[in-house]
């Protein structure tokens, strides 16, 4: 068994639509029309779930934006939320066979309500089924470990890379030290190793560090991260020492990894001030595509494009205006959650 990279073959993507009911509810009209481009530009390319509290108004919605919906399945549910990165099943693949992996979800350390999300994955699976194409499904209780999909990344070849500040956040599994954390990852995910990045902190971030928002696996052998060279950025010494750890990895067979450094960008605000942890290391790896968010910041959303132009020089790379998104804290990945195929 092992835990697939992202762009492993995909069977589909999951979507969590923001509904009245959500803390959208103030830019829900602007929320929509993010989560439309993003069904768009998956639904061209691979089926694409949304999960929705509301399906009918949903599939009014995507139809009224032009979208085709026939690569698209719907799944009524009740919904606190649309973080699906961190709600959705995580997926291993098994000897031609899904495993699929339920974790509790509890608001990121219980700061925010999570008591709908949790129980999305039983909910709709039974609805699903027929989006696996065919292959094998093995559901997998993990309730009792707090764990989430933004919190970790894997190369697909028995190499995790995950935070410290995250996976040893109190009131996730805090009766739980390091070594025990680290050996149930390598258990649950058949891996043989863990690289644990120290330093992770970006302003405005309520996941205490989530590693998707910092460095992601664009190969076996390479990194893209968040790079920050003002000295004046509050980031500034934060990021410069998880660039020296990145620099201190080692491949499997021992060698260091490619690394493309993303900019950090501009500054962005919410009405109050408070910085928001806009990234663009937050970007989703799908069928042929890699999903871009971007930040109405021209020279740094270009510089971006083309560093994961050159990082994943096969696929096309899609920009998605995420500003929205980072209004509640999170972007592009964190919206999303890739199920692999079992081939």
């Amino acid at each position: 068994m092992f835990l697939p990279a992202e762009w492993h073959q995909q069977a589909f993507v999951q979507l969590t639509w923001p509904h009245k009911d959500t803390d959208w509810a103030p830019v829900l009209a602007d929320a929509i029309l993010c989560f439309c481009n993003m069904a768009r530009e998956v639904s061209k390319r691979e089926p694409l779930l949304i999960v929705a509290k509301e399906p009918q108004e949903v599939l009014s919605e995507l139809e009224k934006q032009g979208i085709d919906t026939a690569n698209i399945t719907l799944a009524p549910c009740p919904t606190n939320d649309t973080w699906a990165r961190d709600h959705a099943f995580i997926t291993c693949i098994n000897q031609g066979k899904l495993i699929l992996h339920d974790f509790q979800f509890n608001g990121w350390g219980l700061k925010f309500a999570a008591n709908k999300d949790n129980l999305i994955n039983k909910t709709i699976l039974p609805n699903i089924t027929h989006l696996y194409q065919k292959n094998e499904v093995e559901y997998r209780n993990c309730l009792d470990f707090v764990f989430e999909g933004g919190s970790i990344e894997s190369d697909g070849e028995g190499t995790l890379m995950v935070t410290s500040s995250c996976l040893l956040a109190d009131n996730r599994n805090n009766t739980l030290s390091q070594a025990e954390i680290e050996r149930r990852l390598l258990t649950i995910f058949h891996a043989d190793r863990v690289h644990w990045i120290h330093h992770s902190w970006l302003a405005g971030d309520d996941t205490d560090g989530h590693i998707d928002t910092v460095a992601r696996f664009c190969s076996p052998t390479s990194i893209a991260y968040v790079k920050c060279d003002d000295l004046n950025d509050e980031h500034y010494k934060e990021l410069q020492a998880m660039e020296q750890e990145l620099l201190a990895l080692r491949t499997a067979d021992g060698k260091p990894y490619t690394l493309f450094p993303l900019p950090l960008p501009a500054s962005c605000y919410d009405e109050e001030g408070n910085r928001l942890p806009a990234t663009y290391a937050n970007f989703l790896i799908i069928n042929g595509a890699v999903l871009v968010p971007t930040y109405h910041q021209p020279a740094k959303d270009e510089e971006a494009l083309a560093t994961l132009a050159r990082a994943f020089p096969y696929r096309d790379i899609v920009p998605i205006d995420c500003r929205v998104l980072i209004l509640q804290h999170g972007s592009l990945h964190c919206s999303t959650m890739q199920f692999p195929t079992a081939n």
